[in-house]
């Protein structure tokens, strides 16, 4: 890295779900409950029944998350440490190797690479660990002396907050975003539209209908799979 590209970094902005992985880890951790007997097999399917009132517009972002954080609220500290150490084990073989590679892309240019999820940080940390990303905005959730409260800690890392979490990060690099040299987000969603339109490159990955149109309207590059998503590119 030349001494221009160190003083003006790039930075490398990554959506998790449907995004660097083709599923949605919340419910890859329901069923990986389910399938062990830690929770009541019914779980699984009110999760996504929820996931289908948020993606019909039945409900918030905030109700969703908040069914999840609840759902922790009766595991005990000692056996989650446990759970998530096997999750991460067993989710990792679900990684596509196109993910591993578009991040193994950007560290070797020597970006800060960062996932920006709306995920919880307990599970996506399991992820972001595998794809060897250090850096993970997630949505927290409350503890209380250890245990996890069924309350959400802040705001769902979604949509405009998605921003404020990383100018927040940004800040405690001594960054703006018109001191980076480059700036780089994957998603798949039409809820990730404020952070897409603040980088200085938005790439769309298996996007959803409202966001492909976004994004053939202006532009921007798509790509229906990892796979084919060329890294080639500058």
């Amino acid at each position: 890295m030349s001494p221009s590209e160190r003083q003006s970094p790039a930075v490398a902005l990554f959506d998790l779900d449907h995004t660097l992985v083709p599923f949605d880890s919340g419910m890859a951790w329901f069923r990986f409950l389910v399938g062990r007997g830690e929770v009541r097999p019914a779980l699984a399917d009110d999760y996504l029944a929820r996931c289908m009132d948020y993606v019909a517009g039945r409900a918030t972002a905030t109700q969703l998350h908040h069914f999840v954080a609840q759902s922790f609220r009766d595991l005990a500290p000692d056996r989650l440490q446990v759970l998530q150490r096997k999750f991460a084990a067993a989710v990792a073989a679900d990684i596509p190797q196109a993910a591993h590679r578009l991040v193994a892309h950007h560290v070797g240019q020597g970006h800060r690479c960062c996932i920006v999820t709306a995920t919880n940080r307990f599970v996506a940390s399991a992820l972001a660990h595998a794809l060897g990303v250090g850096i993970l905005l997630a949505t927290e959730f409350e503890t209380e002396d250890g245990r996890f409260t069924g309350r959400l800690a802040g705001a769902v890392c979604h949509g405009g907050e998605k921003i404020a979490r990383v100018e927040h990060w940004l800040h405690g690099q001594d960054l703006r975003w018109d001191t980076i040299g480059h700036s780089v987000f994957y998603s798949d969603s039409a809820s990730d539209l404020p952070l897409l339109q603040k980088v200085h490159e938005p790439v769309v990955i298996r996007p959803d209908p409202q966001l492909r149109e976004h994004a053939r309207t202006h532009g921007w590059r798509i790509a229906d799979t990892l796979e084919a998503l060329r890294l080639d590119r500058p």
